[in-house]
C-alpha cells in the first residue's frame, strides 16, 4: 500500500484539482493520504501494527476472538479497527448476529512524503 503524507491545504487543492479534470492521478501514486506525520503515526503506532499482525496470523472469526488474542478492551478495539478501516488498513466484514470479521489487507506500507515543496 502506497500512502502520501500531505498538508490538509495540499490535499484540498489537489482533491479539487482532480474534481475539475485538471490533474488525473499517476500510476503508483499514492490513494491513501494522511495529512501529516503525526497522524500516520499515530495510526500506525508499534501498538497498532502489532494488532494487524495478531490479525494477519491469526485471522480471528470477530471481535470478542480478538480482544482476547490482543488483550486490548473491545471499545478501544473498535475505535482503533474503524480507524484503520476508513485508512484502508482492514477490511471490517460484517457477518450474522451484528458479527464483525477484522481482515488485515496489507504486509507492507510505503510513504511518499516530499521533504521539498514543489518537489
Amino acid at each position: 500500500m502506497v500512502v502520501g503524507i500531505a498538508s490538509s491545504d495540499a490535499l484540498r487543492k489537489r482533491s479539487m484539482a482532480i474534481a475539475k479534470g485538471e490533474y488525473v492521478p499517476k500510476r503508483g501514486e499514492p490513494k491513501i493520504w494522511f495529512s501529516s506525520l503525526e497522524s500516520f503515526a499515530k495510526v500506525l503506532s508499534e501498538r497498532n501494527v502489532e494488532l494487524l499482525n495478531v490479525i494477519a496470523e491469526h485471522q480471528p472469526k470477530d471481535y470478542s476472538e480478538l480482544v482476547k488474542l490482543s488483550g486490548r478492551s473491545k471499545p478501544s478495539l473498535s475505535r482503533t479497527l474503524r480507524t484503520m478501516a476508513r485508512y484502508g488498513l482492514v477490511e471490517l466484514e460484517e457477518g450474522k448476529g451484528k458479527r464483525i470479521t477484522p481482515h488485515a489487507l496489507y504486509t507492507d506500507v510505503e510513504v511518499k512524503y516530499p521533504l521539498l515543496a514543489g518537489l
